[in-house]
């Protein structure tokens, strides 16, 4: 470290060329220049032998941190190094201050010297380093005379912390039987020293106890085994004592213990054995199938699953007689009886067990079978029983109201012990509270002792009670059940009151109603029904019966066109027989009611009052549309009445505005053949004075009534020159600016009129007709039949004087 120092010096005064600032040793004092990082006295300055440019800054100071050892125990103040600046001659002129973490609590400075002490013990786990600031001040005045500078105090650490297993004690498991070097589990200690500073925090791990089981790895801490072979069933736990020591495991080191508890987990190593090869049992003969009749067990040392033992009886003696199962809890094979046992039969049973184990491991195979194999043998003891019956039950029949005391059948039962007791019978009153029935106490024959009613009840259990004469307290019991035969002595009947309907528009032959019949009895055979019309309905005209021979029928239509308004319900008597002995029938009544309904047969309504409504429309919904009707009817003559109303003030004003006076005729002509359909008179030259045009747009002609030629004033036509026209059409101006009963606002004035320079004269239907008494219009029927109608028009007023109608359209605008 030293030699490393020096020659680090060497380089930098080699080639600073004499720039190299004091440097003092760890635990010396610091001289420097200034304070601050790094302070140049000059940028720029000369280069030797006269070179001009940038040379190296020369520093007032170079130093980084200060080292302090943890754990001082020394009386005085630990003293960690000195501050000086070049700005300090010596004369007490220059103030030195500290500032920042522990500044004046941990560590204080000299104001004058600048030496820095430690107060107190430090401990560099709870704190590594501090960060404090210096600053150099003029002592009169306060003055800083160098910015501040910001150093480090690093504690320097020392072997003062031990390792320690933070997560100890450690539990841990491994398959026995294991090789050697299987992975057991890794331990890591932790010391709280500093790893980068000498080997304080250098941990090396070894086993205190646990030897030779287990080994461990002295830097990693992973745990192995070390012995092969170690069997659970031999020893199953270890405790293994692990040691964590620091200095590299040297003298001197600080070490911490763990402790590791090792379980050795099971395997499948050892087979299932029988705690003996023979096993003896003694079963009594009244033990009930299904019951347990011992129990053998096989031992394994393995545990859990391991030890799961499968039992199997070898086929042979006792195969068809016993069963064997698994107790799950205890393993034990619990023997199961299969079969009865009967002492007089069979008085013994041998047979071979074999058990084994339910989950096997092939790692150990070469172990040898690992299933074992006992001998049972099971003998039965003989038992006093109870008798027996010759059936497990009886099922007896009888003819309801058969006479009292007749037999309907018998029960028998014997003592099968070799004693052979005499058996008495009895019924069970619990069974017969009414007593229905008796028995022979000797022979066991059974009879009525009452009238059975199979309506009433048609089916009797009893139960029959069988005892030994030698021992009554051993008794067996039977079912016998009594069905009571019916006699037909019920007439059929409908199985249900049925309603039908038939539509209005239903067809002749139709099914309207399928039924069927019900009957008290019950033959043995089943019923059998027939049905058929009454005899005294035998003329009705509108249904009948039909049978369809499967104790179904059905009513069918004799004719269509049924009305609700003639007949709305009917009632068809029907016959219903049956086919037992004697014979039984019965007369019953369908009602069938007359309905309407839609093209497809689907039922719409069969009310009588619907015959007046609607189809499909309820009286509601009758309600909300007439209701509708009204309203819409109230505000139909509210809208004519307004109308009205309106138009008797709009044909008011209209006398004194005089504007549009527009006259439609709506008729249509006949075509070019038609000469007398319209009146062509009918229309008004623009020629005619200003009298018989103001009379004629006042007076409405009719239109079916040709126009009078008299009636106009004949007057001399306009000339076709160009003053004229501008004569007539200032004429028409002045008239207007004069009248009094034109609108007091702007209006528009249109005149319309034709000349009469054509030879033809115009051929317009609307021209004004001019009407010449020499005049001969014979030339226009030899223009073609275009003209043919026009040449009639003329034709017809040859011998009138012609007027010219002038047709006027006055418009007025705003």
């Amino acid at each position: 470290m030293l030699t490393r120092n020096c020659l680090l010096l060497f380089l930098w005064f080699v080639f600073d060329k004499g720039s190299l600032s004091p440097v003092r040793p760890p635990g010396a004092p610091l001289s420097r220049s200034s304070l601050g990082k790094e302070h140049p006295r000059s940028l720029v300055g000369p280069m030797r032998n006269g070179a001009s440019g940038f040379q190296r800054v020369k520093r007032g100071w170079v130093w980084n941190q200060f080292f302090v050892l943890e754990e001082y125990m020394g009386s005085d103040p630990q003293y960690v190094g000195k501050l000086h600046t070049d700005l300090d001659k010596g004369e007490s002129a220059v103030k030195y201050t500290l500032m920042g973490e522990g500044a004046g609590s941990i560590f204080t400075i000299d104001a004058t010297t600048g030496d820095i002490h430690a107060l107190r013990s430090l401990d560099r786990e709870v704190k590594p380093y501090y960060t404090l600031r210096a600053q150099a001040v003029d002592i009169d005045t306060n003055r800083p005379l160098e910015p501040e500078s910001q150093f480090v105090i690093k504690v320097q650490d020392i072997n003062d912390n031990e390792p320690k297993f933070l997560e100890g004690p450690y539990t841990a498991s491994v398959p026995e039987m294991s090789p050697v070097g299987t992975y057991v589990m890794q331990v890591t200690a932790t010391d709280a020293d500093d790893p980068t500073y000498g080997n304080s925090a250098r941990v090396v791990y070894s086993i205190l106890h646990g030897q030779p089981y287990f080994s461990v790895d002295p830097k990693t801490g992973i745990i192995r085994t070390a012995l092969p072979n170690m069997d659970r069933e031999v020893k199953e736990q270890y405790q293994v004592l692990i040691q964590a020591k620091d200095m590299g495991g040297q003298l001197g080191g600080l070490a911490g213990t763990t402790t590791i508890n090792i379980t050795l987990s099971d395997v499948n190593d050892n087979p299932p054995r029988f705690s003996k090869s023979f096993f003896h049992l003694r079963v009594p003969e009244s033990s009930a199938v299904g019951s347990a009749v011992g129990r053998i067990k096989a031992h394994d040392l393995d545990i859990g699953k391991n030890a799961e033992v499968e039992y199997n009886i070898v086929p042979g003696d006792g195969g068809n007689m016993f069963d064997i199962i698994t107790n799950e809890h205890n393993q034990e094979g619990i023997l199961i009886l299969k079969r009865p046992l009967d002492y007089e039969t069979k008085k013994a049973y041998t047979f071979k067990v074999d058990a084994e184990n339910a989950h096997l491991d092939p790692r150990f195979h070469s172990f040898g079978a690992f299933k074992d194999t006992a001998t049972v043998k099971i003998n039965v003891l003989d038992v006093d029983e109870p008798p027996v019956f010759t059936k497990p039950s009886y099922e007896m029949e009888v003819y309801e109201d058969s006479p009292v005391g007749d037999i309907i059948g018998a029960v028998t039962g014997q003592d099968l012990d070799a004693s052979n007791s005499p058996v008495r019978y009895s019924i069970d009153w619990k069974s017969d509270l009414d007593s229905y029935f008796d028995i022979d106490p000797v022979e066991g024959t059974i009879s009525t002792n009452e009238l059975l009613d199979r309506e009433s009840i048609a089916q009797h259990n009893i139960t029959i009670v069988a005892t030994k004469l030698n021992s009554p307290v051993l008794t067996s019991r039977v079912a016998v059940t009594v069905h009571v035969l019916d006699v037909n002595e019920f007439p059929p009947e409908l199985a249900i009151p049925y309603e039908s309907f038939v539509c209005e528009n239903a067809k002749v032959g139709q099914v309207i109603q399928i039924f069927s019949a019900k009957d008290q009895d019950l033959p043995q055979s089943g019923h059998k029904f027939s049905f058929k019309p009454s005899e005294r309905d035998i003329n009705n005209k509108n249904f009948t019966i039909q049978d369809f021979g499967n104790n179904t029928a059905g009513i069918v239509t004799l004719r269509s066109d049924f009305r609700r308004r003639s007949q709305e319900i009917y009632f068809l008597p029907v016959v219903i027989q049956d086919s037992g002995y004697p014979v039984q029938s019965s007369t019953g009544i369908l009602t069938i009611r007359v309905c309407g309904c839609e093209s497809d047969g689907s039922l719409l309504t069969c009310s009588a009052e619907a015959i007046f409504l609607p189809v499909g429309l309820s009286t509601g919904a009758l309600i909300a549309i007439l209701l509708c009707i009204v309203i819409l009817l109230v505000i139909v003559v509210i809208y004519v009445g307004l109308r009205r109303q309106k138009k008797k003030e709009t044909l008011m004003t209209s006398k004194e505005d005089i504007r549009d006076n527009v006259i439609h005729y709506d008729d249509e002509g006949g075509g070019e053949e038609d000469t007398h359909a319209f009146d062509m008179g009918t229309l008004r030259n623009p020629k005619v004075i200003k009298e018989n045009l103001l009379k004629e747009n006042r007076d409405l002609f009719r239109r079916d009534v040709k126009p009078d030629p008299k009636t106009g004033k004949k007057r001399t036509p306009v000339s076709q020159d160009s003053e004229d026209i501008r004569d007539f059409i200032n004429q028409r101006l002045k008239e207007n600016d004069v009248d009094n009963s034109a609108p007091p606002y702007d209006s528009l004035a249109t005149y319309a009129y034709e000349g009469d320079g054509s030879v033809a004269e115009s051929l317009s239907s609307i021209e004004s007709l001019v009407v010449d008494a020499d005049e001969d219009y014979d030339y226009l029927n030899k223009w073609g039949p275009r003209f043919k109608t026009l040449a009639g028009i003329f034709g017809e007023q040859s011998d009138t004087q012609a007027d010219t109608t002038t047709t006027t359209t006055t418009e007025n605008r705003h």
